[in-house]
């Protein structure tokens, strides 16, 4: 609080008062990452919860097919392999933002874009293909505790998308500011958690699904 005298015109002496609302200094970035550290573990949650029911429900095919039947193992390879490949170009997005060179870190995001777009088309596609064949969600057991699980991890990789999107918007017009640091790296998180998850579903899902 601050204080300064004034003379009014009878000579009577004033004190006016007022308080500095900015006096204390907050530390950059640790409530937003502690935040965004929160964010993560509900959605482990969420995702334990589906890789959970897709354990209790993924043997119930209703005398429908099963994932012998429907899955192809090369396109969900390559289509592993893209997200992988995703998350390491992010990787040299953020070497080139320690650097401080802006035309870098929005040609890795460009590029981690183009990946991470290969792959959602791939899985729209698989999605298409069994659709096609009848293998709906409302067939089976399996088909509800697969579609669920792969379709709201294609969900997360869709916002994932657009987040970068509005990252490279932002990086053209502010730069490497502090706060574009911090979303970086926020969004860094957040794009190796959906890879770590992705594996998950890979192994979990398809690989031994198609070996039971």
């Amino acid at each position: 609080m601050s204080q300064y005298n004034l003379s009014g015109a009878n000579g009577a002496g004033l004190t006016a008062q007022y308080y500095d609302l900015n006096e204390h200094d907050h530390p950059e970035g640790g409530s937003t990452q502690l935040g965004f550290w929160i964010y993560l573990m509900s959605d482990l949650l969420i995702f334990a919860m589906l890789f959970a029911a897709f354990a209790v429900l993924g043997g119930n095919y209703a005398a429908g097919p099963g994932p012998k039947d429907l899955f192809e193992l090369p396109l969900v390879a390559f289509n592993t392999s893209m997200l992988l490949f995703s998350s390491i170009t992010y990787g040299f997005a953020m070497i080139e933002m320690q650097k401080g060179r802006v035309g870098g870190v929005q040609f890795w995001l460009v590029v981690t874009a183009l990946f991470g777009a290969t792959f959602l088309g791939v899985e729209l596609y698989e999605f298409s293909n069994l659709i096609h064949e009848g293998a709906t969600p409302q067939r089976s057991a399996f088909l509800s505790a697969f579609f669920t699980l792969v379709g709201t991890h294609g969900l997360h990789v869709t916002f994932g998308l657009i987040w970068l999107g509005v990252l490279l918007v932002q990086l053209s017009q502010r730069g490497l500011e502090e706060a574009n640091k911090r979303r970086l790296l926020c969004l860094s998180m957040f794009w190796h958690f959906l890879d770590v998850v992705w594996v998950g579903v890979f192994t979990f899902v398809y690989l031994m699904g198609v070996l039971r």
